[in-house]
């Protein structure tokens, strides 16, 4: 679910950039991640995104291997938040990308809110209006 966060990280991200692009998770992968089907399906999210005066182009990721999007739409940065930086994931990203000549690049991760946090909300809301 997109947040404050992510509109924090995009904002960062367009100061870096002359072109902005971002990818959006595809249903399919989003369930392969998560384990479960999106909140907002992937057509919504990207005119979530598409509208952003900031962004200046959407493409869909389909992969945890992030060279499957670049094959598709070649870039030179990725920005990730800083929650994945000194992980497993973010040194095989650094690698993987590092191998195509992609610098990543980590912003602070907004801990206060996440899209975790807005689910369990969510659902505890639910939950108490079912009782």
């Amino acid at each position: 679910m997109f947040h404050v966060g992510h509109l924090n990280l995009l904002r960062r991200a367009r100061h870096r950039c002359r072109h902005l692009v971002v990818g959006v998770a595809s249903d399919e992968y989003v369930e392969i991640l998560k384990g479960r089907q999106p909140v907002v399906p992937c057509d919504e999210r990207i005119d979530i995104i598409s509208a952003l005066g900031i962004v200046d182009e959407v493409v869909i990721d389909r992969s945890e291997d992030k060279r499957m999007v670049w094959e598709q739409r070649p870039f030179d940065v990725i920005f990730k938040g800083d929650d994945w930086q000194g992980t497993p994931k973010g040194y095989r990203l650094e690698r993987t990308m590092g191998e195509i000549g992609v610098d990543v690049v980590y912003y602070p991760y907004t801990r206060q809110t996440s899209s975790t946090m807005l689910r369990a909300h969510l659902t505890g809301a639910e939950l108490e209006g079912l009782a």
